[in-house]
């Protein structure tokens, strides 16, 4: 299964395509949620292309020291390049096995990242473990697929495409995290209190049809599904997912929303 490959010249098209129109606005709000808690050592996990990262690091007080980390150093390299002028330490690190001492930070945060976790309630209890007394955990998970209706598009377009073996990356993992109730059973039990969920909907724009489909097919690992059905088939298929885009949504720029799950634990 290659949905935890992020690397070659995914993570430039992630961050260059994607990141403007599925991260930014959420990394805004996130950013905004850490800066009003008392937090001076934060860590960060899944930090990708360092979108978030960089939002944070502007939105909290001088001086607070942030970790930030992720399991693939290609996605920390662009991140370093983006937060070269804050003070942030990248680090490689498996969100399911935090090299931190107890109680190391006041907060953590990660954004769209708990759903690549193939063994979450290991993940959760580490992130405890590491978090102060009185610490607080902050992340964000996608809704369901059909909520958003750009990825939406994207992955029925590519059913059509391949309708006897469909690519299922979209539902399965980026969006297969979304039931209020599973998450906090899960947070409960590894020990955290005050678990809130919180239903967040905001824009989402790209320039084109062009961009959502370069940025899906060929800078996620929908790139490896699409390959391994059709070997040559990259850039016709990428065009394929171009047009149904710009039928959907016309020629120019590509405006909808994106709804997630904003989760809160104490």
């Amino acid at each position: 299964m290659s949905d935890h490959h992020f690397a070659g010249s995914i993570p430039d098209i992630y961050d260059r395509c994607l990141g403007p129109m599925l991260f930014r606005p959420f990394a805004e709000d996130l950013a905004a949620r850490l800066a009003a808690l008392p937090v001076h050592r934060v860590l960060e996990l899944a930090a990708g292309t360092g979108i978030a990262t960089s939002e944070v690091a502007r939105a909290v007080p001088a001086g607070t020291r942030i970790v930030a980390t992720d399991l693939h150093q290609p996605m920390l390299d662009v991140a370093a390049r983006r937060a070269r002028a804050t003070a942030v330490e990248f680090r490689t690190a498996d969100a399911q096995d935090l090299p931190f001492a107890d109680g190391s930070f006041d907060a953590i945060y990660c954004q769209f990242g708990v759903m690549f976790l193939p063994d979450k309630n290991r993940a959760y209890r580490g992130m405890r473990r590491v978090l102060a007394p009185q610490g607080t955990l902050v992340f964000s998970v996608w809704d369901r697929l059909e909520t958003s209706p750009i990825p939406a598009t994207v992955a029925s377009a590519l059913a059509r495409l391949f309708p006897d073996d469909p690519p299922q990356f979209m539902s399965r993992i980026p969006h297969g995290y979304h039931d209020p109730a599973v998450i906090r059973d899960a947070l409960s039990a590894a020990g955290f209190t005050e678990v809130t969920v919180e239903a967040v909907t905001l824009p989402s724009v790209a320039p084109s049809a062009r961009e959502v489909a370069v940025g899906f097919c060929q800078g996620t690992p929908l790139r490896h599904e699409i390959t391994e059905r059709d070997p040559e088939g990259l850039v016709t298929v990428t065009d394929a997912v171009t047009g149904a885009v710009a039928d959907r949504f016309g020629d120019g720029t590509v405006s909808a929303t994106m709804a997630a799950f904003v989760v809160t634990a104490r």
